[in-house]
């Protein structure tokens, strides 16, 4: 007993009675998620030496491996004195457990405490369909518990790696151009990502994979260096990578392949059976990529102007909360005269037309920064880092965009080389210029004229 209390020193007197349970055991504080106590059968499991290297650590990084919170916790649903039970498959451990976790109170502080039942090893050469369902829905489980689909997509490549025991999980989505990018991957610790080296692949590389993919087959090998002979393109983007075995499915949507996604390196016992549990979450994997792409649409509708394609007022918070206040900034504003008038007499679609013509105007000249229609009629240019002499060269050039496509406009600018001023107030100034060179305007000649002799689209 003696050597026990040494090999748990710091431990309080809470746990000490579950030292030496068969079972593993942890704790961890309910609010924070800080790990403070793994028993010695889970300490052994997880190869904890000493039980100070887990202070400080927060539960799901020891537990999980991961570095983010669980997405299937069920400590939202714990009350103290009540288990909640579940059979789960943990694939850090490789292990079926059956889990028990409640609410714990000792003086003041709250725990959430977890039992959990070693089922037996989970036979990876014997893996039947039972085995193949238990695992597709333990990550469908997971990934459908987190919160938006990019952490869906996250959250099952990281579970399809553990559980594989692969040393990388990827998803390739065709691009256009006969192209496809490496959009995700999840790599395990001490792996080098190659997400960023893998973008603009041509598809051309992947000709023998689509093949097979046509015949509804996956994609397997167990040795890359078979492929120094048959397959010399796509052996010198596999060997640079370090990847000696590789299992790849393809990802279909309506009959059309639009990617694939695989894994790196797994054991090769997982080869031969994995074709099944592939074929599957392949499916789900699609239907995760339609909901990301609907989420992101949204998110376009929501800053973009339908109309013109910039960004819209709300695009303007947004990016005035990142922009970096360290670089000089130039603000061009612009008011489109003659809106008024043209929708009154010709139409709207004339007035659309018109709107059209004046941010090509302002998107050829400042289409490098950050452009926004901010009213009806107004247009602003957000150009961080621009100095103050190419400020005033774009804008003499955006007079001559403005006359070429018969897209007056009245034009106010400020530029700072600091952030001394708010945004909020350099804004004003702009406005405030922009009025007055709109009023000046209708005073010249060359306005007067341009309304004679096109009253209807010009003139308010």
């Amino acid at each position: 007993m003696e050597q026990t209390k040494t090999a748990v020193q710091g431990v309080a007197a809470l746990w000490e009675f579950y030292e030496e349970m068969k079972e593993l055991v942890y704790a961890a504080d309910a609010d924070s998620m800080e790990l403070v106590y793994m028993n010695r059968r889970a300490r052994e499991l997880y190869g904890i030496e000493n039980p100070e290297e887990i202070r400080g650590k927060k539960c799901y990084e020891i537990l999980a491996g991961s570095s983010f919170p669980c997405a299937a916790c069920s400590r939202s649903r714990l009350q103290k004195g009540f288990f909640v039970e579940e059979i789960r498959y943990v694939p850090i451990l490789k292990k079926r457990m059956s889990i028990k976790d409640t609410i714990l109170e000792e003086n003041g502080r709250r725990y959430f405490f977890e039992i959990a039942i070693d089922l037996g090893a989970w036979e990876q050469q014997d893996r039947d369909y039972e085995a193949n369902e238990a695992m597709v829905n333990e990550g469908l489980r997971i990934s459908l518990a987190a919160h938006t689909p990019d952490q869906c997509i996250a959250a099952l490549l990281e579970y399809l790696g553990q559980s594989l025991g692969s040393e990388r999980v990827y998803i390739f989505e065709e691009a256009g151009n006969h192209t496809c990018d490496n959009t995700y991957e999840w790599c395990a610790s001490g792996v080098e990502p190659q997400k960023e080296n893998l973008q603009g692949i041509p598809v051309e590389v992947v000709n023998m994979w689509y093949e097979r993919f046509h015949r509804g087959e996956n994609v397997l090998i167990s040795n890359v260096e078979h492929l120094k002979d048959s397959d010399v393109q796509m052996y010198e983007y596999l060997k640079p990578q370090d990847i000696r075995s590789l299992a790849v499915s393809p990802l279909i949507n309506e009959g059309k392949i639009i990617g694939f996604y695989g894994v790196d390196n797994p054991p090769e016992r997982f080869l031969g059976n994995i074709t099944t549990l592939f074929h599957i979450l392949g499916h789900f994997i699609v239907a995760l990529l339609h909901r990301r792409n609907h989420v992101r649409r949204l998110e376009e509708l929501c800053f973009e102007d339908q109309l013109t394609g910039i960004g819209n007022r709300h695009a303007v918070q947004d990016y005035m909360k990142r922009i970096n206040r360290q670089e000089s900034i130039a603000i061009v504003y612009c008011d489109v005269m003659g809106l008024k008038k043209a929708n009154d007499t010709l139409g709207h679609l004339e007035g659309d037309k018109l709107l059209i013509r004046a941010s090509e105007c302002m998107k050829k000249v400042f289409g490098d920064y950050m452009l926004f229609r901010v009213g009806g009629d107004e247009f602003l240019a957000l150009c961080s880092g621009m100095t103050e002499q190419e400020l005033e060269k774009r804008i003499e050039l955006l007079k001559w965009e403005m006359r070429d496509k018969n897209a007056p406009m009245a034009i106010g600018s400020v530029w700072r080389v600091d952030d001394s001023e708010s945004m909020n107030k350099l804004l004003t100034i702009a406005d405030d210029r922009m009025y007055e060179n709109k009023r000046m305007l209708y005073r010249t000649e060359e306005f007067k004229d341009i309304v004679r002799k096109q009253p209807g689209i010009l003139c308010r």
